[in-house]
């Protein structure tokens, strides 16, 4: 994330067991002694979970996982607006960071104050795997770290490939209407599961789409996210007149599952897979009441 360390899209489970992150840089391994500022919601929930509850001391107001474990930890701002002095004054030993949800600027200011800034950006649910590793390696709790790979491996071999592949409007933001491009973690979760964006003619990563965009026409199914805007059952008509057609194949989903990584992207992956057969079922349904 440092203007000097350019940022890889996949780091590998072996560079990640020797302490490696996203940008390169290797920090020490096996550090019980760590003091944790988070400033990425799934990751403050992945520490939670890799049982180092007592040494994280700093977090962002968007961190709300594990609920009530979390709300003891003190506050540092948001994601994009970190309070700098605030978090400093934790005395971090680490700040856990991540490409697409925090600045470059308020991580290279973090390392101007001698604090180890572990960057992170998987760009799949697999890369989950060198996540937990690098976590694991970092502050001493590799059994964990272990357990959750090997959870997260089981999940993703119970996904089959799929001969029917349905094209799905992911909605994220409601007027303007927002969606997700194929360049997306979420959209590389959704596709394990023979679920593909349908294409918006614009090379945004959350493209807009238009009232008369085709896309809204092309798609299978259209999927109201619960984040970040709270789509909700009664938004369901209102997409529904969108597309001209009837309420079927809209349906409300679970954007943490889909969306987070860390430890909630082993439920994802099982979610992902059982929405996919859910909607396999539904077009296929609808297919063979038509032919009769």
């Amino acid at each position: 994330m440092s203007a000097s360390s350019p940022v890889v899209d996949h780091l590998s489970i072996e560079r990640a067991a020797d302490g490696v992150d996203w940008s390169g840089n290797r920090h020490e391994p096996g550090v019980r002694t760590a003091r944790i500022v988070s400033l990425v919601p799934s990751l403050t929930e992945l520490l939670f979970d890799l049982g180092l509850d007592t040494q994280i001391v700093g977090r962002t107001g968007f961190c709300i996982h594990p609920k009530a474990a979390v709300r003891k930890v003190p506050k540092v701002g948001g994601t994009k607006d970190i309070k700098l002095e605030r978090i400093i004054s934790l005395k971090p030993t680490h700040v856990i960071v991540n490409v697409d949800e925090n600045r470059r600027e308020d991580a290279d200011a973090l390392r101007d104050a001698g604090i180890a800034v572990v960057v992170t950006h998987p760009m799949e649910p697999a890369d989950n795997l060198a996540l937990y590793t690098l976590a694991g390696r970092l502050f001493g709790v590799e059994q964990r770290a272990a357990e959750l790979c090997d959870a997260l491996r089981a999940a993703l071999a119970d996904i089959s490939s799929h001969d029917m592949k349905l094209g799905v409007l992911y909605l994220i933001w409601r007027r303007p209407w927002m969606t997700i491009s194929a360049d997306t973690y979420l959209a590389r979760m959704l596709a394990l599961a023979g679920l593909e964006p349908v294409a918006v003619d614009t090379d945004a990563r959350y493209p807009q789409v238009e009232d008369d965009d085709p896309a809204w026409q092309r798609a299978d199914a259209v999927l109201l996210s619960s984040e970040p805007f709270p789509f909700r059952a009664k938004h369901i008509p209102e997409v529904a007149s969108m597309r001209g057609r009837s309420v079927d194949r809209v349906m409300c989903v679970d954007g943490e599952l889909l969306s987070w990584y860390g430890s909630r992207a082993v439920g994802g992956v099982r979610y992902a897979k059982a929405l996919g057969d859910r909607l396999r079922a539904s077009v296929a349904g609808a297919t063979g009441q038509r032919d009769r």
